[in-house]
């Protein structure tokens, strides 16, 4: 479990998510800590858990508000569960400090 909702890693920098997919809206929501203690960013789409469509739609959500190619965004675990790690790809510091402040920017981070 960690106290950080963005980690640096070799590759890049890790977010995890909670998805709640059929949802009215696409949006990322709030920050919530699960039972396990892991911080979670909580994201909805409306798209159904059935054939990738509700992860395709996550890491569109995810391009479009952290204004990221979706080349660099890749889903590394969670295929087919609600709690998903997602890998953003590129210089950890540099990738680090541009989604921290832009999860600030939306409004998600204090």
């Amino acid at each position: 479990m960690s106290d950080r909702l963005l980690i640096r890693v070799a590759e890049g920098v890790r977010l995890h998510i909670r998805l709640t997919p059929k949802a009215a809206a696409d949006k990322l929501d709030r920050i919530d800590r699960d039972a396990e203690g892991q911080l979670r960013l909580r994201a909805t789409v409306t798209a159904i858990p059935e054939n990738g469509k509700a992860n395709a739609a996550l890491i569109k959500l995810l391009s479009k508000k952290l204004r990221l190619p979706k080349s660099a965004i890749r889903l590394i675990a969670g295929d087919q569960n609600r709690n998903k790690t997602i890998l953003f790809e590129g210089v950890p510091d540099e990738l680090f400090d541009a989604l921290d402040a832009k999860l600030r920017e939306l409004g998600l981070m204090g």
